[in-house]
């Protein structure tokens, strides 16, 4: 499994990244974000939204579990670390086969119902602040896409 990486020295960094990113992303798009707490996951997630065309200020779904945002494709983020019911009973898993670009926070807490292929980002905690990105892509459409966003 290919693995592409990105060190960001500050929270710009990785919002320019993740804008950038955000800019490729196509209906039906997944991304699974992993981290610690204050990793960057929603720093991450706020320059996708910047990237889809999203005006509205991004933050993290903790206690709703799911934002939706409107921009170019409708941005479904998701956040199930509180999740308790069965993920599927609640509907979710629709998001991931709609016309949007869905986002999972702590998503390994649901990866019997995430789909097949899909782009998980991991964000690691550095030294004086900074973060590094793993990219891991599972399937074709996001192999190719890492290796756009990392030319």
């Amino acid at each position: 499994m290919s693995q592409f990486e990105f060190i960001s020295n500050q929270p710009e960094d990785t919002i320019g990244f993740s804008k950038r990113l955000g800019s490729l992303l196509r209906p039906g798009d997944v991304l699974a974000l992993e981290g610690d707490l204050g990793a960057g996951k929603t720093t991450f997630t706020k320059g996708l939204a910047q990237g889809l065309g999203v005006t509205r200020n991004v933050n993290s779904p903790t206690f709703t579990i799911i934002k939706e945002y409107q921009g170019r494709l409708p941005l479904y983020h998701m956040d199930v670390y509180r999740v308790e019911d069965s993920f599927e009973d609640l509907g979710f898993d629709e998001y991931f086969e709609g016309n949007g670009v869905t986002v999972v926070e702590w998503a390994h807490l649901i990866k019997d119902q995430l789909p097949d292929e899909l782009l998980t980002v991991y964000l690691y905690l550095g030294d004086n602040g900074s973060r590094r990105l793993v990219l891991e892509p599972t399937g074709k459409r996001y192999e190719e896409l890492c290796k756009e966003i990392m030319s």
